[in-house]
């Protein structure tokens, strides 16, 4: 999933709902939150997107991937917001744990530096 992707088609959202304060009204969020999100200063959040797809019942399979119908038909679609939610966490995990490791490498490789420096 692009998070581009996913903001051109928010963007998309937008428009059809008058602007990004009618959106907002619509959501019971506020407009600078909206903003936010518009202009890549805070993340897509799961918040948003449940938002969008609970109360304005845009379908999560093409507001997240891009494919199927924009409007929901079917009742199962929470679960797919469920399991992107799931698999994105799983990915934010991964990337920590990585992290973790690469930290851990350079301490290794600079305390092996200082021994044989000794």
């Amino acid at each position: 999933m692009s998070d581009d992707a996913v903001l051109k088609r928010i963007k998309v959202i937008v428009k059809e709902h008058g602007g990004q304060l009618a959106l907002a009204n619509a959501i019971g969020v506020d407009q600078g939150f909206i903003s936010k999100v518009i202009n890549k200063k805070q993340d897509i959040s799961y918040y948003l997107i449940s938002k969008l797809c609970f109360q304005l019942k845009y379908s999560p399979e093409w507001l997240i991937l891009g494919t199927g119908d924009k409007m929901i038909h079917k009742p199962d679609s929470a679960k797919l917001i469920t399991e992107i939610q799931m698999l994105r966490t799983e990915v934010d995990i991964l990337h920590a744990r990585m992290r973790a490791y690469e930290l851990e490498m350079q301490e290794l490789k600079e305390h092996g530096l200082q021994q044989r420096a000794v």
